[in-house]
């Protein structure tokens, strides 16, 4: 028996109309699927570089987390997809450049905008970001299924997260075990990233600098998705007294 997915956050805030043409529909689709690709890029520019890896730590594993658990699964793909192919298109939307090679800590908080651009194959991060649309992907589903309003709501979000991680980790090992040279560089990410051998560096470099900000942030979705349906259903209750 064919499961019949249940209406997500977007579609509870932003209810399709009976008299919507097709037109006004699409419309309303794009608008959502942009600006929660918008969502992300705003996110990339909060940014954390340490001195020991090429890979930020950012704010956008919470945005891909939420916007599947708002959009559903194909929005949600689809935003995150925009966002991958926005950043490879020369649209600034990807986080800060690397400051690695300083030997110094970084900091960045959205203002000014220093967004980059570039290939996925091209930047040690472009595997978590295809682990994004994975990750979006997820979350939609499981939103679909009643997940992100339930008590299972942590445990989704979990799983979610991991997903970044497949890609990310894969694509970096990769990178590290090649000797790869970034477009512009003069010495391999093997060099950049600390650790004794491929497997090390890409633990060290890629997994252990980012799970105490990733339990944060997927807590933070866990609780942002069912507070917001709270709301939508005490608006709902309110509307009809």
């Amino acid at each position: 028996m064919q499961y019949a997915a249940s209406p997500v956050l977007a579609d509870a805030i932003f209810p399709r109309i009976g008299s919507d043409s097709r037109a006004g529909v699409w419309a309303r689709e794009a608008v959502l699927i942009v600006g929660f690709a918008v969502f992300v890029a705003l996110l990339a520019q909060v940014q954390v570089r340490v001195p020991w890896t090429t890979v930020p730590i950012t704010g956008q594993t919470f945005g891909a987390l939420v916007a599947g658990g708002a959009l559903g699964m194909r929005r949600g793909v689809a935003s995150l997809t925009l966002y991958a192919v926005a950043g490879m298109i020369l649209l600034p939307v990807f986080t800060p450049a690397s400051n690695v090679t300083s030997g110094t800590w970084d900091l960045h908080f959205v203002l000014p905008w220093r967004g980059t651009e570039a290939f996925l194959w091209n930047i040690t991060s472009g595997g978590y970001i295809v682990g994004f649309i994975l990750a979006a992907g997820l979350a939609g589903w499981l939103a679909e299924r009643r997940v992100d309003r339930g008590p299972w709501v942590h445990v989704g979000m979990l799983a979610a997260n991991a997903l970044v991680y497949v890609p990310g980790l894969l694509w970096l090992a990769y990178l590290i075990g090649t000797d790869w040279v970034a477009p512009g560089g003069t010495r391999p990410v093997s060099e950049l990233i600390a650790g004794s051998d491929t497997l090390d560096k890409t633990l060290k470099g890629g997994l252990y600098p980012f799970i105490v900000g990733d339990l944060m942030k997927l807590f933070a979705a866990s609780m942002a998705l069912p507070a917001a349906w709270a709301i939508v259903a005490r608006v709902r209750r309110g509307s009809e007294k």
